[in-house]
């Protein structure tokens, strides 16, 4: 008479419930802050706006100086973001081909302003700013501007900038472009920028900074030049700490990965064996090396299950869920929880 063989496997994620309603808080506080850094953005460009300074009402107007430009690209930078975040809530579940391919253009917009305009330029108002400041703010931001300026807004304008970025750089991975497609636009940008500033010089006389009067022809040249420089040595720079941010919260999140549970009782062998699996690690292959060869059929069901995409994973749409499948001479019930 041939016995009844029973195999019983359970896979338990623990905690994994928790980890995504975690996941799903800290991207709606991300979605937050990001529409209340679009916000600040917006008043500080108003507010800088509403200022009647004669500098306003000379040939290119704000648009000369690097700060409004900058505070323009931030501005249009998370306007893009809060943007890519409504249409992910909109376009969740769908299942619509055309949304989501827009979906992901928006999502290569956002990364590709981050990469090549939002962190190299951002940071180089910053950098730039406070260090000619230091040395002697006569040269960059003379005390007559403290009587247009308030302080709070200079610091928006010059300060906030950088904590800003580096949180949504923390916060969101972003795909860079190629590192020759990313340093080609990033040189545009800086030797467009320099050809501006020249030309308002051709037509008023006089230069957008300062500083650009107390220095000879060549001195200029060096200085332009060490901008573009810079500029370059920046955009590697956000590719370099983007890549470091998000390999080591990989790393991270491989070494705190929930273990799955696998155990395996065989009546007919009174065997009882039970293994520690990372969340990742297929089943099967473990089965095949540890246990005995009447485990194929139990192999056999599972590869059917996995034809059907019913399978052992950690996807929310198959927790909780009970198989059972009867053959003539094993029952195998597969239990997620």
């Amino acid at each position: 008479m041939t016995k009844v063989t029973k195999e019983m496997t359970t896979c338990r994620l623990p905690g994994r419930g928790r980890q995504w309603r975690a996941s799903a808080n800290r991207a709606q506080q991300v979605q937050v802050l990001r529409v209340a850094i679009l916000l600040s953005y917006c008043s500080i460009l108003c507010n800088y706006k509403a200022i009647e300074m004669p500098s306003h009402q000379t040939y290119g107007g704000s648009w000369k100086f690097l700060t409004f430009i900058d505070l323009v690209i931030q501005a249009v930078f998370f306007g893009i973001c809060v943007l890519t975040d409504l249409s992910s809530l909109l376009t969740r579940g769908s299942g619509n081909q055309e949304q989501e391919r827009q979906l992901r253009k928006l999502i290569s917009l956002r990364d590709w302003m981050l990469a090549v305009l939002a962190f190299p330029v951002g940071v180089f108002v910053v950098a730039v700013f406070w260090i000619i400041y230091a040395y002697d703010r006569e040269m960059i931001y003379p005390k007559l501007l403290d009587n247009f300026i308030p302080g709070w807004l200079n610091h928006g304008m010059h300060t906030t900038v950088l904590p800003f970025i580096l949180i949504e750089m923390r916060t969101s991975h972003h795909q860079y472009p190629s590192r020759s497609s990313g340093l080609t636009a990033i040189c545009t940008f800086s030797v467009g920028y320099i050809l501006w500033v020249c030309w308002v010089h051709h037509v008023t006389g006089m230069w957008v900074y300062p500083f650009l009067e107390h220095i000879g022809p060549g001195a200029r040249i060096i200085f332009f030049g060490s901008t573009t420089i810079l500029m370059n040595f920046l955009y590697l720079l956000g590719e370099v700490l983007n890549n470091y941010i998000w390999d080591t919260q990989r790393r991270v999140l491989q070494t705190n990965q929930p273990q799955v549970k696998v155990t395996f009782w065989t009546f007919h062998t009174t065997m009882s064996s039970t293994l520690m699996l990372p969340a990742r690690t297929n089943p099967v292959q473990v089965i095949k090396k540890n246990f005995f060869p009447q485990i194929n059929l139990l192999l056999l069901i599972i590869s059917h299950i996995n034809t059907h995409k019913i399978w052992l994973t950690n996807s929310s749409r198959c927790s909780s869920n009970l198989f059972k499948i009867s053959l003539p001479f094993c029952s195998t019930f597969l239990e997620i929880s």
